[in-house]
């Protein structure tokens, strides 16, 4: 049914929504909106077309259940990740390792590298987002006194933030996804680590040199971790421990073994309030805003649900347009008439354009065939190719409104050339360690 002008309309649906998507910062229209009446629309116009053409109710609601299927496992896989999240940042964890950083009174050139190799090593067990979130917040509280500081280092973090989340399921939603439909095992996909490291090294290496000299004004920041905080923060890992285990040994969905993981931070929380250090409920004689409110409900509410509906939009967005059978088209012409190796560096730099949750949910879409190396290989340029533009990806986007007119799509651009390199040695050492 390419060819149908119905058809037709779902595309151009399609780019409007996402061109809407593109333009967020410019409309403060969040990114979720736009693509969920996207997907209602080209749901009901293929339903219009297919009851048109015959086919049953039957078959079009299994077409939408398929779809639902992938994005509930997704769904429930990253709730439970963001509300450990929340609660590691409720109970001060990140704002700890801030204050720490902030009192060490690092020189510009050290606080450049280290935010760097934190935002690459944090991203993944944490995702990207929160953890260009978390030192930006350093960026800006330091380099106060530079600007040209806090420009290079949040571009360098944007870079590491993509580039350590590239090489572990848990560091990006493409990698999750990659690994959800069973084209990657969970430990092979360290097997990018060597990749990534030259993904960062490489821009920030050629970064350094303009780095300038001397050293901000040592701060006096104290925070420190509240009661439970490193329990839960154990906690988040024996949850990732349980998700890879339900995985390869049970052979259960990874999501089973996530939401087995939230139950114990719900029974710990529980504990927490029998022990009175802190509480759900209002404690009488104490300040709303001093008492320490730890409610597992309260943190699943303050999940990033502007992403989560945003996966939504894009799942039966693109789902719907697989149904049509652009995709097989796409697929046809790409990945047989090109070839895998350029078609996945391609829609690396594609994804640099348009968000990589699409762009790989278009390529499962697909499901071309190719071996291991190349599903790891479109893996690493999703991932490390949204650090091309600073529109890319999820991390520059959070510090583009978070850096008051320091962190901008221009500033990133002079320094798209460097982080091209990065992109390119990156693809060459994977060739050189998996080929």
């Amino acid at each position: 049914m390419t060819t149908h002008p119905i058809a037709w309309l779902c595309i151009v649906v399609f780019i409007l929504a996402y061109m809407a998507v593109m333009a967020e910062e410019k409309l403060h229209l969040s990114k979720s909106k736009p693509v969920i009446l996207a997907a209602g629309i080209i749901w009901a116009l293929i339903a219009w077309l297919a009851i048109g053409e015959g086919v049953s109710h039957e078959s079009l609601s299994k077409a939408v259940m398929h779809d639902l299927e992938e994005y509930s496992a997704m769904f429930l896989f990253l709730l439970v990740a963001m509300t450990y999240i929340n609660a590691m940042e409720e109970r001060r964890v990140f704002d700890s390792l801030r204050s720490w950083l902030i009192r060490k009174g690092f020189s510009y050139r050290q606080l450049f590298w280290v935010t760097g190799l934190l935002a690459f090593f944090i991203s993944p067990i944490a995702d990207n987002l929160a953890t260009a979130l978390l030192m930006g917040a350093v960026i800006m509280s330091v380099g106060q006194g530079s600007p040209a500081f806090v420009t290079m280092a949040m571009i360098n973090v944007v870079v590491a933030a993509n580039a350590g989340g590239a090489f572990s399921p848990f560091g990006d939603i493409t990698t999750l996804m990659v690994w959800q439909a069973g084209k990657v095992e969970f430990f092979t996909f360290f097997s990018l680590f060597i990749p990534s490291v030259v993904n960062f090294i490489i821009p920030a290496t050629i970064m350094n040199f303009f780095i300038e000299n001397g050293r901000p004004a040592a701060l006096e920041d104290q925070s420190s971790i509240r009661k439970g905080g490193l329990v839960i923060c154990v906690l988040f890992l024996m949850t990732i421990a349980l998700a890879v285990s339900f995985e390869n040994f049970l052979g259960l969905p990874p999501f089973m073994g996530m939401m087995t993981g939230l139950s114990l931070l719900m029974f710990y929380t529980y504990f927490l309030q029998l022990r009175g250090l802190t509480s759900s409920r209002p404690i009488p004689g104490v300040d709303d805003e001093k008492k320490e409110d730890l409610d597992i409900f309260k943190r699943v509410a303050h999940a990033e649900w502007d992403t989560l509906l945003f996966f939504f939009g894009v799942i039966f967005s693109v789902g719907g347009l697989r149904y049509l059978g652009y995709l097989e088209v796409i697929s046809e012409t790409m990945y047989t008439g090109i070839g895998a190796t350029w078609t996945n560096i391609t829609a690396g730099v594609f994804s640099a354009v348009v968000d990589n949750i699409p762009v790989m949910f278009a390529i499962l879409g697909m499901n071309p065939e190719m071996d291991v190396f190349q599903w790891l290989l479109i893996t690493l340029t999703a991932g490390v190719g949204g650090s091309l533009l600073s529109i890319g990806s999820a991390a520059g986007v959070g510090l583009m409104g978070t850096s008051k007119g320091r962190y901008t799509f221009l500033s990133h651009l002079k320094w798209s050339w460097a982080i091209a390199l990065g992109y390119a040695g990156s693809i060459a050492a994977h060739f050189l360690v998996n080929g």
